[in-house]
């Protein structure tokens, strides 16, 4: 008796999950629950005995095939998909598969989770941060061929990247033939971040660009040199203003 009350609880508990569920076995889907059938936009009747393969991306097939037959022995990792509903439209989704018998058949027992708005999020964030990247990677122009690009804050990888990729395009793109690059705005670099941005002074000089770097304070000097980077090589300057100064416009500036 008590034996039939727990295979009617456990039934219930999996037909009445909020969790979308679905149980599979011989690449054959034998049970899905009712919040699977809301999520994939079908009903148990239209997936009877269809392949669970058939929800993937062509390019997601073959392994996934593997990973099922290798969660018949063990509880599989849980993995990020993109995957189909039944009505064509597609969702990100976690997937974990664990082993489970039903009688004498091995079956797999298969958990999704909607992740859209995670993914989402994520987007949204990177995009956020790319324009913070790009916008760290602007030019301010002073005067025909003349340019300052100031970095400030926190200047990380991601952002030192950035800055290499685009700067050697904008320089062209608005004539540049000086630029100063300008660290008096900077309160952190590691090292990765720092070669990085020397690397910029050197392709800036292979494309005829004159690169001034300012406001370099001691400790930001000290990591340079610790990477083995001579400075003596680079023309530097205390301040914008002195980099101005020796271009001659610093009074023309003040005056403006």
């Amino acid at each position: 008796m008590s034996e039939n009350i727990s295979e009617v609880d456990y039934r219930e508990v999996i037909e009445y999950s909020l969790d979308p569920l679905i149980i599979h076995t011989n690449n054959r889907i034998i049970y899905i629950n009712q919040a699977a059938e809301t999520f994939f936009r079908t009903n148990k009747e239209d997936v009877m005995d269809k392949s669970p393969l058939d929800i993937f991306q062509d390019s997601s097939k073959s392994a996934i095939s593997n990973r099922i037959q290798a969660a018949y022995d063990r509880p599989a990792e849980i993995i990020e998909e993109r995957i189909f509903r039944w009505d064509g439209t597609e969702v990100d989704v976690e997937l974990y598969c664990h082993p489970v018998l039903l009688g004498d058949t091995k079956a797999i027992q298969t958990y999704v989770k909607d992740i859209s708005d995670n993914k989402q999020y994520e987007k949204r964030q990177q995009d956020m941060q790319k324009a913070i990247n790009e916008l760290s990677a602007t030019i301010v122009p002073v005067l025909d061929e003349i340019g300052i690009l100031p970095l400030t804050g926190k200047i990380d990888q991601d952002q030192a990247a950035q800055i290499l990729e685009v700067i050697p395009n904008k320089v062209q793109a608005q004539s540049i033939s000086y630029l100063i690059i300008d660290f008096s705005g900077v309160y952190t670099l590691d090292n990765v971040v720092i070669d990085n941005l020397f690397r910029i002074y050197n392709v800036l000089s292979l494309l005829g660009v004159q690169p001034i770097i300012t406001g370099l304070r001691p400790d930001l000097a000290v990591e340079a040199t610790s990477l083995n980077m001579d400075l003596s090589s680079f023309e530097t300057m205390a301040t914008v203003k002195e980099a101005l100064s020796s271009f001659g416009l610093t009074a023309n500036l003040d005056s403006a």
